[in-house]
């Protein structure tokens, strides 16, 4: 038997171990237990293995890992699988020291240098300020951060054709869901159908992470593909930034928009600065930009401000 296949025998062995003291009789009186197509979460498998070998058989061993966790292994396969790949450590999870961390809504600063440097006009939407805000039910409603782009055409007369033919061409809103770091599968789900329920108004909807873990791509993919929420990594550097999964284009969901802006007082400016600027009379049109610049997140100039930023934030340079 090659280690491998000693391995594979040990999990499909011990996979899905249940907690009873019939179960362990079971084991004892038989020398086998038949686990079928039982799904038992790991972390449940660990506990329950513990309490078996505490009722003393011997057949199941357990050792402990460099990295301070516990595997377990059949004591008949402990010569092909060897001592040297029981104490194996499993990779590392890269995660940010929470003691001397930045707030997740410190990174709005670099998404919306990202988001300008794209001509996309942002905004953070501060949901604790929204009525009824205590009510849970509310926080997947709400976007972390609002963003519109509009369509540069460079002539005049195109300009005003196209306000004449259809002025939901003009302009595209985007929202965004932010979040610090997705490490794991169930941190990838939570925080992408998170972001599906925020952005359910939107032209378009992205999750963004300044931690991503290279595991998760092929999941991301199929999320993104099957749902249409793009995926963006935040960088140190903000136009290093990049889309992971590109947006999927779906129609403004006009009763939701309403609704949040009569919860957020946030959002109805946002939506009252761009009304006014789709609307504004051409000679007013630029002085009508600078005010939604103006009213919109702030965003760097330059890439010492970025710096300084960083390191006052304890935001780390990858």
């Amino acid at each position: 038997m090659t280690i491998k296949e000693a391995i594979l025998q040990s999990l499909s062995d011990i996979k899905s171990l249940t907690i009873s003291n019939q179960v362990c009789k079971h084991i004892i009186k038989n020398n086998y237990y038949d686990f079928g197509d039982a799904k038992t979460p790991p972390a449940t498998v660990s506990a329950l293995l513990g309490d078996f070998i505490r009722n003393g058989d011997s057949r199941v061993k357990r050792i402990k890992g460099k990295n301070g966790t516990f595997s377990y292994y059949l004591t008949k396969n402990e010569p092909e699988i060897g001592i040297e790949v029981l104490t194996q450590t499993e990779p590392t999870v890269k995660r940010i020291d929470k003691q001397n961390s930045y707030a997740e809504r410190d990174l709005h600063l670099l998404l919306s240098t990202y988001l300008k440097s794209n001509n996309i006009y942002s905004k953070t939407i501060f949901h604790e300020q929204s009525k009824n805000s205590k009510d849970n039910h509310q926080k997947w409603i709400h976007p972390d951060l609002v963003g519109i782009s509009f369509l540069n055409l460079q002539s005049k007369a195109s300009q005003t054709l196209l306000k004449a033919v259809n002025r939901a061409d003009i302009f595209k809103i985007t929202s965004y869901e932010v979040k610090k770091e997705i490490n794991t599968d169930y941190e990838l789900k939570k925080t992408f159908f998170q972001a599906v329920s925020n952005s359910s108004w939107a032209n378009y909807g992205y999750l963004v992470a300044f931690e991503i873990a290279d595991s998760l791509n092929e999941e991301m993919e199929r999320l993104n593909q099957s749902f249409g929420i793009g995926i963006i990594e935040l960088k140190h550097n903000p136009y290093e930034s990049k889309v992971l999964f590109p947006s999927k284009y779906k129609e403004l969901d006009f009763k939701t928009i309403d609704k949040l802006c009569k919860i957020n007082s946030d959002f109805e400016k946002f939506i009252i600065q761009t009304e006014k600027l789709l609307t504004a009379n051409e000679k007013y049109s630029e002085s009508t930009e600078k005010e939604l610049d103006g009213f919109c997140d702030n965003y760097f100039k330059n890439d010492s401000e970025i710096e300084k930023y960083c390191k006052e934030k304890n935001i780390p340079n990858e």
